[in-house]
């Protein structure tokens, strides 16, 4: 069995997963997000970070953004332009007027400044300690990694419900690590 083989039999399992813990834990874990902030040593930083609104059973990372632009970071949100390319970043805050994406995902509006964020917030079907996630396929976030970090620092942090951890996720070579994972219950710091 391919890896590709393997990855599309993982994502039927972790979205299982993920839609259950969405279903008991979906008013209360943002908030729990937004209450912990973000890890040790980039607290006390500032800058532009990417939330993203949930698709389908994803955990929400509003609070937190809320609670970020409150100390002083910028908001933003991705936006899918094409296939096979890496994200564009819109300027957004929360209030501000959103416009149906791909996928019918809100976007902020195309007259909303590009921006380049310094902190992701990247959503996906499961993450491991070591970083990897497994997201749908499309390779979105692992472009966005490799274009921005060839051109700046940036700290890119896995959002998930606890129940989405798991041992390991099977990875191709493309695969882009994230810095961290924030749970309801936990911040783990990967490597």
């Amino acid at each position: 069995m391919s890896i590709a083989e393997i990855k599309k039999s993982a994502r039927g399992a972790a979205a299982k997963r993920r839609a259950e813990a969405h279903a008991a834990l979906k008013d209360e874990a943002g908030l729990a997000l937004a209450a912990r902030g973000l890890p040790d040593g980039l607290a006390d930083r500032r800058g532009i970070v990417s939330g993203f609104i949930p698709y389908k059973s994803e955990i929400t990372t509003l609070p937190l953004m809320a609670a970020l632009l409150r100390l002083g970071w910028r908001t933003a949100l991705p936006v899918v332009i094409a296939p096979d390319t890496p994200l564009v970043f819109r300027a957004w805050s929360p209030g501000d007027r959103l416009e149906p994406g791909v996928w019918d995902i809100p976007v902020p509006l195309a007259t909303a400044p590009e921006v380049l964020p310094d902190l992701l917030l990247v959503p996906g079907l499961s993450f491991d300690r070591r970083g990897f996630r497994l997201g749908y396929g499309g390779g979105f976030y692992d472009r966005t990694l490799a274009k921005l970090r060839a051109v700046k620092p940036v700290t890119a942090i896995g959002v998930a419900y606890h129940a989405q951890i798991v041992d390991e996720v099977v990875r191709d070579a493309f695969d882009a690590p994230l810095d961290y994972v924030m749970t309801e219950q936990e911040t783990i710091a990967c490597g």
